[in-house]
């Protein structure tokens, strides 16, 4: 997204937000501008919810993922092109779905709740992936709104049967001399044998290409994809990965995400369960997946615990921001939102921490952890993919800042917290999105919160 005043007049708009913002000493004595009202724009009463939104960076067309429709809007929210995704026959339980097979259960119409939105520039054309038919996508061109393609015929082309709009997250890889790859994180919703929780794909130039979507790399043994074992829903039954943000920075593609496991509170003989936030990384070029690693991250002040992340924003730390944190001000800066505690996802408490974390302070950790298990130190303690403790192999290499792991010590976990620091806390109106940019040397972000108020 561009940060820029226009995209936030209309990311207000879109949420129908009410703006909130604090006030420098140093203006408050200025008499207050004007309320100016807000330009809207509303969906057919029918269709529901708008699940994402995205903006074409060199145009600032505004693309809508909505309850079967894709809108395509201008910067001042008009209507130019609407593109039709459902409803249609459809069930669940169908896979392959009945587009590929004739299936025994009841079709009903369903609706097609959009998962995903995507621009890929390279071939301008927009990718929306919904939940019909285990997480069909259709690639749309972006000027207006035609199907170039809509791939079903092999497995790999549904890439998700989870419903919920906040199920998927992808982040395309871009290459100037082959095709771009697209990184899927999703949540599998018990079905773990059907769809990779994490998968790199291929994008191929031609919309309709039958490798379009087909893993980077898959033969009988390895494969571009990690899958949760079967073994792990023994343990947590209602096992899931919430993936909550995506990005790619240097060598590597990261997804930050919420995932249950099981802990024994001190004291306590019994195991309870809570949510622990994870960022996990992968190496762009990995075809298969050695060097997945996760890292726990969360947020403290005052004694309190910000441990559920509920948003995420990639930004640059900018020159003073940089100053203060011993940086560069081209160093990337995570800003995270986390409420309080870790036991409650579905029910996050409202007191809640924006904070924010060095993206190289946490690949240093990586490094060290690496590091670390190459030469044999403790396990891999990843339980959830390994159910078991498997102890780190000794090798005697170089693991330098861009290491992408080999067919041992992988994938890998590492135990200790990474900890943001804490910049701004609100107790009564968790604060459940956030973006961020650089103006004139300054970090600017904004929050927006449970009650719909967007604080600058």
């Amino acid at each position: 997204l561009i940060m820029s005043p226009a995209m936030w007049k209309w990311t207000c708009l879109v949420s129908h937000l009410l703006l909130s913002t604090t006030v420098s000493p140093l203006v408050r004595q200025q008499a207050p501008h004007p309320k100016r009202p807000f330009i809207t724009f509303t969906g057919e009463q029918a269709e529901g919810n708008f699940n994402h939104l995205v903006v074409d960076e060199r145009t600032g067309h505004i693309y809508l993922g909505a309850v079967n429709r894709i809108y395509k809007l201008s910067s001042d929210l008009k209507v130019l092109v609407t593109h039709e995704t459902g409803p249609d026959d459809d069930n669940p339980k169908c896979y392959p779905p009945r587009i590929v097979q004739t299936c025994n259960e009841p079709l009903t119409p369903t609706n097609n709740i959009n998962k995903m939105l995507l621009i890929d520039y390279k071939e301008n054309r927009l990718i929306a992936c919904g939940s019909l038919y285990q997480g069909i996508c259709k690639l749309l061109r972006l000027d207006d709104l035609f199907k170039l393609g809509e791939p079903f015929h092999k497995k790999e082309h549904y890439l998700s049967g989870v419903n919920e709009s906040g199920s998927v997250f992808g982040v395309i890889v871009s290459y100037s001399n082959m095709d771009d790859k697209l990184f899927i994180a999703t949540a599998v919703d018990g079905k773990p044998e059907y769809f990779p929780t994490i998968s790199s794909r291929k994008l191929t130039k031609n919309s309709e290409a039958d490798g379009m979507f087909a893993y980077v790399f898959h033969d009988e043994f390895v494969a571009s994809m990690i899958k949760i074992p079967s073994d792990t829903f023994t343990i947590i039954p209602d096992f899931d990965i919430y993936y909550i943000y995506g990005f790619s920075s240097g060598n590597f593609v990261y997804f930050l995400t919420l995932q249950p496991e099981m802990i024994s509170p001190p004291g306590s003989t019994t195991k309870e369960q809570v949510y622990t936030s994870k960022l996990v990384r992968l190496c762009k070029e990995d075809t298969a997946f050695n060097s997945y690693v996760e890292v726990p991250i969360g947020c403290e002040k005052n004694g309190v615990e910000y441990r559920l992340l509920q948003a995420a924003y990639l930004s640059k730390a900018g020159a003073i921001l940089a100053r203060s944190l011993g940086v560069g001000p081209e160093d990337d800066i995570l800003f995270t939102v986390f409420s309080k505690g870790q036991k409650r996802k579905m029910k996050s408490l409202d007191e809640s921490a924006l904070c924010i974390f060095v993206l190289k302070n946490i690949n240093d950790r990586i490094k060290d952890r690496l590091q670390s298990c190459y030469r044999g130190e403790g396990t891999l303690d990843l339980a959830w993919l390994k159910v078991k403790d498997i102890p780190c192999s000794s090798a005697l290499l170089t693991i330098d800042d861009n290491f992408c792991g080999l067919d041992m010590n992988a994938p890998l976990g590492v135990s200790s917290m990474v900890r943001g620091l804490p910049i701004f806390t609100e107790d009564g109106d968790r604060m459940t999105s956030v973006i961020a940019y650089v103006y004139k040397n300054h970090s600017l972000a904004f929050v927006g919160t449970k009650s719909g108020k967007l604080k600058k």
